[in-house]
């Protein structure tokens, strides 16, 4: 599992961030596949905070999906509010980061 320690000002401050993002990645019926985790890990190089919405899941089928999203895309669950999930992976070269964390 990805181990990436965020304090509580950090989610929220990233939180904050992802209200201002549209939803550009979704998970539809046919779940998770290789192909969403490989445009996941693109998005997430590019960009390191990425907003996602679910597309018919109900509550506890959502709950399984952003836990299993965190792991195996290797990202931190910043937070979700109803259909869409915010996950953020900090971007290994110091000098590409986007997000700056407080």
């Amino acid at each position: 599992m990805y181990d990436f320690p965020l304090t509580g000002a950090q989610k929220s401050h990233l939180r904050g961030l992802g209200q201002k993002l549209d939803a550009t990645l979704k998970v539809g019926k046919s779940g998770l596949t290789p192909a969403f985790f490989t445009e996941l890990s693109k998005l997430l190089r590019a960009k390191e905070l990425v907003k996602l919405r679910f597309l018919g899941a109900e509550r506890d089928e959502r709950d399984v999906l952003v836990a299993q999203i965190a792991d195996e895309g290797r990202c931190v669950y910043v937070g979700g509010v109803g259909h869409t999930a915010l996950f953020y992976r900090q971007h290994p070269e110091a000098t590409e980061r986007t997000v700056v964390l407080p």
